[in-house]
């Protein structure tokens, strides 16, 4: 399928995977603090099994992980550092090779309600200023409200780089008849906030795959009728369903079984046939994953 982006999949349970240092509650931070070989090594499985982009390890770089203390003390540092290792592997690919640099739901993910404007400004400026040479497009990740978006916008304003924004789906309700944030908000809000706020692609990842197909096409409803060049895609996780007071990474959940690299794909053949070009796979869904989506391509 011609105009198919390939991303990469999820970073922290592939460095759990291949022995890299990983802990509660670090998670994969840990691994750019005490082994960042093993980092380099992911985005390299990430390059080999085909994706056209690669995500900065920086998700983890806030003080839920990593404590207010060492934040304060080391967040900037260890922000560069994941910014320089994901370009270093992207320059030396033989092939083109974006860096998206991930920018995560600073107080907490899954949890809308946890989220405080002002005590997320400064931790996000963190991110952008440690990240910003490095990276080819901001990649707002794993947001449950469209304020998170709002204050992505206002903190990296007019720099050049594009703004990717990613949305978590309500995912208890497999077959709920209206897809929404996990704010309780719609994707159709979410999708014309993001327009509004000059996003250059819309997605949704972090939930579960099979509520995916109907919130791509809610947002392609949207896009289209607002005639804007937007394009649409998802990266989504292998978890089963969480329950709405559980934060993402504050536990290590349970990978399914049934989504084996042949079973993602058809799922990545319903988002295309909704009106996604961008495809991928966030936590649980591996290199060999994304060798099998890049088939599509």
């Amino acid at each position: 399928m011609a105009g198919i982006t390939i991303l990469d999949g999820g970073t922290g349970r592939e460095l759990k995977r291949i022995g890299a240092p990983f802990q509660q509650p670090e998670w994969s931070a840990l691994a750019l603090i005490e082994a960042p070989a093993f980092v380099t090594q992911v985005h390299q499985r990430y390059v080999e099994a085909g994706a056209d982009v690669i995500t900065t390890n920086s998700y983890a770089l806030v003080p839920f992980h990593l404590g207010a203390q060492r934040h304060a003390a080391d967040g900037a540092r260890l922000a560069a550092l994941s910014g320089q290792l994901a370009r270093a592997v992207a320059d030396a690919a033989p092939r083109p090779v974006a860096v998206a640099g991930s920018l995560p739901p600073v107080c907490g993910s899954y949890r809308a309600d946890l989220f405080d404007v002002e005590a997320a400004r400064p931790l996000v400026a963190l991110l952008v200023t440690a990240l910003r040479p490095y990276v080819d497009h901001w990649q707002g990740e794993t947001l449950s409200a469209i304020e998170e978006a709002r204050l992505l916008r206002a903190v990296i304003g007019a720099d050049g780089k594009p703004l990717w924004l990613s949305f978590t789906l309500a995912d208890e309700e497999l077959h709920a008849p209206v897809p929404r944030l996990r704010s309780g908000e719609t994707v159709a809000e979410a999708t014309r906030v993001a327009l509004e706020l000059g996003a250059a692609v819309v997605l949704f990842n972090c939930s579960q795959p099979e509520v995916m197909a109907e919130a791509v096409a809610v947002a392609q409803a949207v896009v289209t009728q607002a005639g804007q060049a937007v394009q649409l895609g998802v990266y989504a996780n292998a978890f089963p369903p969480v329950r709405e007071d559980h934060a993402a990474n504050a536990a290590l959940f349970e990978i399914r079984a049934d989504l084996d690299p042949a079973g993602y794909r058809q799922f990545a053949q319903t988002w295309i046939a909704r009106g996604a070009t961008i495809i991928g796979g966030c936590c649980g869904i591996g290199p060999e994953h994304i060798a099998e989506l890049a088939t599509l391509r």
